[in-house]
């Protein structure tokens, strides 16, 4: 796409019909529905079903479970820097999260009475694993333990022969998984959300994944939990004259290349000079890419440049965007007052040396963030998303009569008078 002036007359036009474009076809909507509706039905033949229609994968429902031998194996067979590598990603989410662990508590309301909080683990969670993708085994699982659960679910795609990836296999084993299956795709939350046969249905859904995983999410909420929609890969760049060309060329190219052909990367420039430059190093970066095909795609459907004239405008198109990942490749000395201006990004990298890769790899932070404009009333997956909370009431006699009035005063606005004699009727006209 061409680089769009901020002061355009048809800029917002042009930059809310770009963030439509992700919007989920009628045709995925109708597909996940007959999907789901054939592995409510069928059980694991169902599944079995799909899996051979869609993925070409011969698989009886019996060779669907991944034991946790075969997670051990894979951690024997892996080279020792990559489990190193995984146990170093583990290490940095469970010390990110650990912070945000809720704490139960009880205090004193005006009427003298306990209140308070209790904070339970959920019991079995189902994590969707899309194909290959060791560090989202990482950025899910480390939570489910860290938080307690106890049946930690996972679900990913395997090849035609069954084979899982070795590095999926050993992260499973090393962040805690306690039951895994070979299969993915919309049959995956299908099985999550109503169980089969022999798998036993989740509490609530997490991981992101294509356009038909995320719609299948979307449909069975109300059944299990989920977490959020996380859909095709996003990230919104703000550059100023501070910003070194190659660095925000590399980080672009390295969100482009998930390879959907959905994801989305937009580029804001303070200047015509410097997006002129990001593009040159994008073209000469590209060159040397294994994935240049899929990356094409992006540049050529998903790639959304503007030029603005002040952090202010930066600000108001990164909060319209609400991008997924969002870099300030900028003078440090904006970072504070862009973060307080930007509200709505999933995470905000901050500084050159801040690449989005580390986010998605290492920092700690989930990488599962909100996309497709929902980090306008979703966060990045959290500690918190796998418990549930109680709300804690007990009254004494004297706290139950300071509370009476105001009980059987709106009883009586909303016309609920046996609300206000449960009350009455227990301090027997002493009020």
């Amino acid at each position: 796409m061409a680089d769009l002036a901020y002061s355009s007359r048809t800029f917002w036009d042009k930059l809310s019909a770009f963030c439509k474009s992700a919007e989920v076809p009628q045709t995925i909507v109708d597909t996940v529905s007959a999907i789901l509706g054939e592995v409510r039905q069928g059980g694991g033949q169902g599944v079995a079903a799909a899996l051979e229609r869609i993925d070409g994968v011969k698989l009886h429902p019996e060779a669907f479970l991944i034991s946790r031998e075969e997670m051990k194996a894979a951690v024997r067979r892996l080279p020792k820097g990559d489990v190193q590598a995984i146990k170093d990603a583990v290490s940095s989410v469970r010390e990110f999260h650990k912070h945000a662990l809720p704490k139960s508590w009880t205090a004193k309301n005006a009427h003298g009475a306990t209140i308070g909080e209790r904070f339970y683990p959920l019991e079995r969670v189902g994590l969707y694993i899309p194909r290959d993708l060791v560090s989202t085994v990482v950025m899910t699982a480390s939570l489910a333990k860290l938080a307690g659960v106890k049946e930690i679910v996972a679900f990913t795609p395997c090849g035609e022969n069954g084979k899982v990836n070795d590095g999926c296999l050993a992260a499973m084993y090393l962040s805690g998984v306690t039951e895994a299956y070979r299969f993915g795709g919309v049959m995956a939350i299908g099985a999550a959300a109503y169980g089969t046969e022999t798998i036993r249905p989740t509490l609530k859904v997490y991981g992101p994944g294509n356009a038909f995983v995320v719609e299948a999410k979307r449909q069975v909420f109300g059944t299990v939990g989920v977490d959020l929609l996380p859909g095709p890969s996003e990230l919104l760049v703000i550059a100023d004259d501070h910003a070194d060309p190659d660095f925000v060329a590399s980080d672009l190219l390295a969100q482009a290349e998930h390879g959907s052909g959905r994801e989305k990367i937009f580029l804001v420039s303070l200047s015509k000079e410097k997006t002129k430059a990001i593009r040159t190093a994008i073209r000469e970066q590209m060159k040397s890419l294994p994935r240049k095909d899929a990356i094409k795609s992006v540049l050529k459907d998903g790639f959304f440049s503007v030029v603005v004239s002040d952090y202010e405008e930066a600000a108001a198109v990164a909060n319209f965007v609400a991008p997924e990942h969002m870099e300030l490749e900028v003078d440090p000395k904006q970072f504070n007052k862009l973060i307080k201006s930007i509200n709505t990004a999933g995470a905000i990298m901050q500084g050159a040396w801040s690449a989005t890769a580390l986010g998605d790899f290492v920092a700690g932070p989930s990488h599962e963030l909100p996309t497709g404009r929902s980090g306008r009333h979703f966060s990045g997956l959290q500690i918190s998303d796998f418990m549930r909370r109680s709300s804690l009431v007990r009254y004494t006699e004297s706290a139950l009569g300071k509370a009476a009035k105001t009980v059987e005063a709106f009883a009586r606005m909303e016309g609920l008078e046996a609300h206000g004699r449960s009350v009455s009727s227990r301090l027997g006209g002493k009020q």
